[in-house]
């Protein structure tokens, strides 16, 4: 590789190697690919000593640039979660392979058949920012659909990115594949992002995974086809019909579990008649756990709570912190999701069957939930063993970007001597 102050050439050169992969990694058999996710797996299982050791360099890089501690959090490895990656880098392999899947089949009466089947997309390019697990996850995803992937982390995990990328790319060597398939992008420099940005020769498509000012960059800089993961601004509805027991444990897990996801409630939303029936039990269950509410005008006289302003509306704290207000029914929440959700994720807490309906057929967020906590807006829980992102744009992916999104297709034309009159 190049000396990494030519920055233009360094991303040349691996957007070169990356097309090169994918012409062979587009015919790899899934056996093959599989057998590189289980050594992988087994690598970060075996090396997780040294991959701790790198993510402490990265947490006291964290501490010393500011982050909060949510986003430390994000940012944090232990043993249990990378248990966790070598988990997920198993369920890929265990997955079925999405190549060559015919799609559909049907015949004309000019007597051609024709097929519609799945194809890797080539070179995806994947920019995030904090969490190092999303290197496993990206380069797993990319790897089963038969894509090559450039790998640009956060500056915050570039030790933990490296010891991972090293397993993955162990995995790849052991399995016979070749091993520029999965590059990380070796330096901090930003320069890296904006080269990436207009790489058109070699990036097929571009998945940003991080806050607003990333995503917003690559949306206004990209001239490669962006899957955009915008903010997760999730709201929970709790609906007059809902069964308070049932609501209060959902609000607090979608609130509390883990802050610093985009699957993390960041406005709840409470219909006046559950709330004139049950008062502000939702309210002081989540002051009660911590979490700072900012509330409307009635809200705000709940004891603990800070009144709101319109810009903790549609805001995504990724923290112990929680705007709140009430509406006037479903529509009321409908109409508040519309103004200020991000299509992420929104649910709905009702034991009324034709409310959630309603809820459902008239939100168009990517992933709409019924009785759930949005902590579920995961492609691990969607039973994708991982995801690359939340896509909330509306073209070719929407939702949890996983191994089968990750993918095009072509048609297969067969005849037998067939010519057009």
């Amino acid at each position: 590789m190049k000396d990494l102050d030519d920055i233009p050439q360094v991303m040349h050169d691996m957007g070169a190697k990356a097309r090169a992969a994918a012409a062979e990694l587009a015919f790899a058999t899934p056996e093959s690919k599989s057998a590189a996710l289980n050594a992988a797996a087994e690598a970060c299982w075996s090396r997780r000593d040294e991959i701790i050791a790198a993510n402490e360099k990265d947490m006291a890089y964290g501490v010393d640039k500011g982050l909060s501690p949510a986003m430390l959090d994000r940012l944090k490895l232990d043993e249990d979660r990378i248990k966790g990656i070598v988990e997920g880098l198993r369920l890929v392999a265990a997955q079925r392979d999405p190549v060559g899947e015919v799609i559909a089949d049907w015949d004309m009466p000019s007597g051609l058949n024709i097929r519609r089947v799945r194809t890797p997309l080539g070179v995806v390019g994947v920019i995030y920012e904090s969490r190092p697990n999303v290197t496993a996850d990206a380069g797993a995803l990319c790897l089963k659909a038969g894509n090559a992937v450039i790998l640009r982390g956060g500056s915050e995990s570039f030790h933990s990115s490296r010891a991972i990328h090293a397993c993955l790319v162990d995995g790849l060597v052991q399995a016979g594949l070749p091993k520029d398939a999965v590059q990380l992008v070796p330096t901090r420099d930003r320069a890296a992002v904006a080269e990436m940005l207009t790489m058109t020769d070699h990036i097929d498509v571009i998945v940003p995974r991080g806050g607003k000012g990333l995503v917003g960059l690559v949306q206004r800089e990209a001239r490669v086809p962006v899957f955009a993961h915008l903010e997760g601004i999730c709201h929970v509805y709790v609906d007059a019909k809902a069964d308070p027991a049932m609501a209060l444990e959902i609000v607090l897990n979608a609130k509390t579990r883990r802050t610093g996801i985009c699957g993390a409630m960041e406005c709840l939303l409470i219909d006046q008649a559950f709330y004139a029936d049950h008062g502000p039990i939702l309210i002081e269950a989540l002051t009660k756990a911590g979490v700072e509410v900012r509330g409307d005008d009635t809200l705000a006289q709940v004891n603990g709570v800070s009144p709101a302003s319109e810009a903790d509306f549609g805001k995504e704290f990724l923290d112990m912190i929680c705007a709140a207000k009430l509406v006037d029914g479903v529509d009321g929440a409908i109409d508040h999701i519309r103004t200020y959700g991000s299509d992420h994720t929104d649910a709905i807490v009702t034991a009324h069957q034709p409310t959630a309906d309603r809820f459902f057929q008239r939100l168009d967020s990517a992933i709409l939930m019924h009785n759930a906590s949005t902590q579920f807006a995961d492609g691990g829980e969607f039973g994708m063993g991982a995801e690359i992102g939340i896509a909330t744009g509306k073209m070719h992916a929407r939702g949890p970007v996983g191994a089968e999104q990750l993918t095009s297709f072509k048609y297969l034309v067969e005849g037998n001597g067939a010519v057009r009159p």
